[in-house]
């Protein structure tokens, strides 16, 4: 399934479907209810069911969520979407709320003098409650855990996903799943745990070497899983998702149960059972308390497993980058042999991006929704193009493109900003900030023990000194065939896990100008141990994943510092080096003109 244009929702809709939420809240006693952009996975990405923010707002946004109260309806954003929201929410009826600047025990407390706020307990971590709950200390307002009022109220609410499981091959996940286990149980045993809980879907189709089809672009399967201490895994599952070959990959240590016996399997556990309290729905630890298990609490037990990868994923990413290149060079030589009279639009970038990587022949999906903004539309950071909104790429301006592919080796994600005729000096000047940001996280060493908060300055230095930044982080991790957004390793400020070998990451610094342009440069990196050098400390550093050229053509010349030119040269002759047997006679020459050393 690819991407489609249709207005995901409509602001008008918003003013209705809030005054019927506050009744429902009124008759029941409550001041207010909590709406997140969450699954009882977590999850970043979710089903269509479970898009209840969207439903109540209009903000598609991938992160935020929504606090009720009986006068006033904050929508909590990032950076990411400050711009975005102001054009989805009906302004009249929903405040925007910089978030995590302020953050929503502080609003609950300023703004409602006493009550009772609702949650629905699947949809928040404890972690999240309990930050909540210690805010409004003093001010006279509670949290309840009730059932979920958006669901009582959307009557033509989706079916939950039934997208079938399938067996990920060992050859590319490079170790069996009775291994995984026997190693994460090891440690469990250690603990004196009987059990962990896992609840991120990304976590337990690593674990098990599945993939799954419940939610858009990234392959997950909708499940809970039970991992006990001798390696035995309880999958909780619609049987519906479970076919013969999945059974046949499973070995005597899986069993599964439907997923309408979690709840009683948890209020049968017995022992310390793991739970992480920043992922794992406060539900869980509630229905735990009801019997005789002791919660300990802790980090999922595959997290840091599943983002260190090994030999076999990592070359599979390289591959998955090297067939990827090679068709967004093909759209770039595309992209560029289009005159500017001819009425392009984003929609027309998009679907031929889209169909470049369907010529590869083994494109499973793409990773996310294009990101393609012309002009004041690339300032808004995670914009989706509309039949709506579709905008014409006009001369003399900025076309950013942030996109991705799945492919059974590898997912990847990859954002180039181009010319369309002459944008002027000013971007030209941005844009060589941008790139010194990407160069100067692709050309770093740090001591072992480091976390992205440490690198993450790099990325802005150059933007930093022109009175300039970008409201998200440098980088995200990605999963390998797996999420394209894969915690816990990132670049940011608010980043303390350690960076380790296998690692992979983005490398997307950017500018946005409201209403004028936005740039933004990505490759992915993973993390490799160091050459030695000097003291042979031991140390860290990126090798990069993706090669596709960046617009020399926006590119200050006399800004760059040798050794900047330099990592660009060298950077330019591996693209051409490593795409050059893959492109076409049309594409090889554009490359190679794009390529040329400066």
């Amino acid at each position: 399934m690819f991407q489609t244009f249709e207005s995901q929702a409509s602001p008008d809709q918003g003013p209705g479907r809030l005054a019927e939420l506050r009744q429902a809240l009124g008759a029941d006693g409550l001041s207010g209810f909590i709406i997140p952009r969450a699954d009882v996975h977590q999850g970043e990405y979710v089903a269509a069911r479970d898009e209840r923010l969207q439903w109540l707002t209009g903000f598609t946004g991938s992160a935020g969520f929504c606090v009720v109260l009986p006068d006033l309806a904050g929508v909590f954003i990032d950076g990411r979407y400050r711009t975005q929201v102001k054009g989805q929410v009906d302004l009249a009826h929903f405040t925007p709320v910089p978030w995590p600047e302020v953050k929503p025990g502080d609003w609950i407390g300023d703004n409602l003098g006493s009550g009772v706020i609702g949650f629905d307990p699947w949809l928040h971590s404890a972690d999240e409650i309990d930050r909540i709950e210690k805010a409004l200390i003093g001010h006279g307002v509670t949290l309840k855990p009730v059932a979920n009022y958006i669901d009582a109220i959307w009557p033509d609410q989706p079916a939950p996903p039934l997208g079938r499981a399938f067996v990920h091959p060992e050859t590319l996940a490079g170790e069996s799943s009775l291994a995984k286990r026997a190693r994460l149980s090891a440690a469990l045993r250690a603990n004196g745990q009987s059990c962990a809980v896992i609840t991120l879907p990304d976590s337990l189709c690593w674990l098990l070497n599945l993939r799954g089809a419940d939610v858009p672009r990234n392959p997950i399967l909708h499940a809970f899983a039970l991992l006990e201490a001798d390696g035995d895994v309880v999958l909780f599952v619609d049987p519906a998702k479970i076919d013969a070959q999945v059974e046949t990959h499973f070995d005597e240590g899986v069993s599964h149960l439907p997923m309408t016996d979690f709840a009683a399997a948890l209020r049968g556990a017995t022992g310390k059972v793991l739970v992480d309290r920043s992922s794992a729905p406060l539900a869980v630890s509630m229905e735990l308390g009801k019997g005789t298990a002791t919660v300990v609490w802790g980090d999922d037990p595959c997290r840091l497993p599943k983002a260190c990868k090994n030999a076999a994923e990592i070359a599979g990413m390289r591959e998955a980058h090297l067939r990827d290149g090679a068709a967004v060079v093909e759209f770039l030589c595309w992209l560029d042999a289009q005159s500017p009279k001819a009425g392009l639009n984003e929609i027309d970038v998009v679907r031929a991006l889209e169909g470049f990587r369907r010529a590869t022949n083994v494109l499973h999906d793409i990773s996310f929704d294009t990101i393609c903004g012309s002009g004041p539309n690339g300032a808004i950071m995670h914009y989706r193009v509309t039949n709506d909104s579709n905008r014409a790429v006009g001369a003399n301006e900025l076309l950013l493109v942030d996109s991705g592919a799945q492919y059974l080796d590898g997912t990847t994600d990859i954002t180039r900003t181009v010319a369309i005729g002459d944008p002027g000096d000013e971007a030209r000047s941005c844009y060589t900030r941008v790139l010194q940001g990407t160069i100067a996280i692709s050309r770093v060493r740090w001591p072992v023990g480091l976390s992205g908060r440490d690198l993450d300055p790099l990325a802005r230095y150059a933007l930093w000194v022109n009175g300039q930044d970008f409201d998200h982080g440098t980088g995200h991790g990605v999963g390998a065939f797996l999420s394209v957004h894969e915690g816990p390793q990132r670049i940011s400020r608010i980043s303390e896990v350690p960076l380790e070998p296998g690692m992979i990451l983005s490398n997307e610094p950017g500018y946005y100008r409201e209403g004028a342009f936005g740039i933004r440069l990505e490759n992915l990196i993973v993390v490799q141990p160091a050459p030695d050098l000097g003291d042979n400390r031991k140390q860290l550093c990126f090798e990069t994943l993706t090669f596709v050229p960046f617009d020399r053509r926006l590119v200050d010349i006399a800004a760059l510092a040798a050794g900047e030119r330099a990592w660009l040269n060298a950077y330019h002759a591996e693209v051409l080096e490593k795409l050059s047997p893959r492109l076409s006679p049309a594409a090889l020459a554009w490359c190679q003109a794009a390529c040329a050393e400066i």
